[in-house]
């Protein structure tokens, strides 16, 4: 890490609690690799602070924070403007602090798109099954009938909640064939979609540490081998799912790189250069090892 003076650049993270980020480790390697005098600070921001902790930051100089829970959907009305994404789907995940104001963005998103991208793997005409239909639901779902998927199945243990996501969905999805909701207990349905899926992915908490004995109840002998299972969670970085989806012949994903993906982009809105992923990924997955 460069060393800090009145010159370095401040940018950190909103949560409540906080102390488990990740995002600290991935920012503060970035920037000492490339020699920046940058540094990333994790703030522990309490749901009735969150008013007074944005406002404060042109104040003291901030370049930006992340948001993460339970911020993200609360910092919508106090931001000055909106990016299209961050306005669709309701959240900001990132802070730009601007002469004009402070400018919300999202990039879950893109986080999550950019490893598919980055292992040639082509959404378009792809039928989808997202387990979970909550925030992250969302920004994936949002990415993904934008990027020309054929088919979405939202499933969920709440089916009210799955035909929410769904009834939104349609709105931005006008090109997708069909979007429907299913419940996680209706075992008849969920079967076929996983039967048809190309792609499932895991958007729910279920599988984190310290349940990491746990798993989505999503059958894996149910799934075909052509099917890529992407699970967000990271903590640990191969969950449950992921293990059982690879036993089944499965291709598979880990929630690392999302995780990493949407902290660069947010790096690039920041500092204004492409910023060194790789390294951002090794420094995730090194602390993850050490816990």
């Amino acid at each position: 890490m460069q060393e800090i003076s009145g010159k370095t650049r401040v940018v950190g993270v909103f949560g409540w609690p906080i102390e488990h980020s990740l995002s600290p480790t991935m920012h503060n390697a970035a920037f000492a690799v490339l020699g920046l005098s940058w540094v990333y600070v994790p703030f522990p921001v309490p749901p009735d602070g969150l008013q007074k902790a944005l406002t404060a930051l042109p104040a003291l100089g901030v370049v930006g924070v992340n948001l993460t829970i339970p911020h993200k959907e609360r910092a919508v009305e106090h931001m000055h403007r909106l990016t299209p994404i961050a306005e669709a789907i309701g959240a900001v995940n990132t802070v730009h602090c601007l002469p004009e104001g402070l400018l919300g963005d999202n990039t879950d998103g893109d986080g999550f798109f950019r490893p598919l991208q980055e292992r040639r793997y082509d959404v378009y005409g792809k039928n989808v099954l997202l387990v979970g239909a909550g925030g992250a639901a969302r920004a994936v779902a949002y990415t993904l009938v934008q990027k020309g998927i054929k088919q979405l199945t939202i499933a969920n243990r709440t089916l009210e909640r799955a035909e929410h996501l769904a009834d939104w969905v349609r709105v931005y999805g006008s090109t997708v064939e069909k979007v429907e909701a299913i419940s996680l207990r209706d075992r008849r349905r969920l079967q076929v979609a996983m039967e048809e899926a190309n792609l499932l992915v895991n958007s729910t908490s279920v599988g984190m540490y310290p349940h990491s004995d746990e798993m989505p109840p999503v059958p894996p002998e149910w799934l075909q081998p052509n099917c890529l299972v992407y699970d967000l969670v990271y903590n640990p970085i191969e969950t449950c799912l992921l293990r059982a989806a690879r036993q089944q012949g499965c291709a598979t994903l880990d929630g690392v790189q999302m995780l990493v993906w949407q902290g660069a982009i947010a790096f690039e809105r920041w500092v204004g250069q492409s910023p060194p992923v790789a390294t951002m990924e090794a420094a995730v997955r090194g602390k993850l090892q050490k816990t």
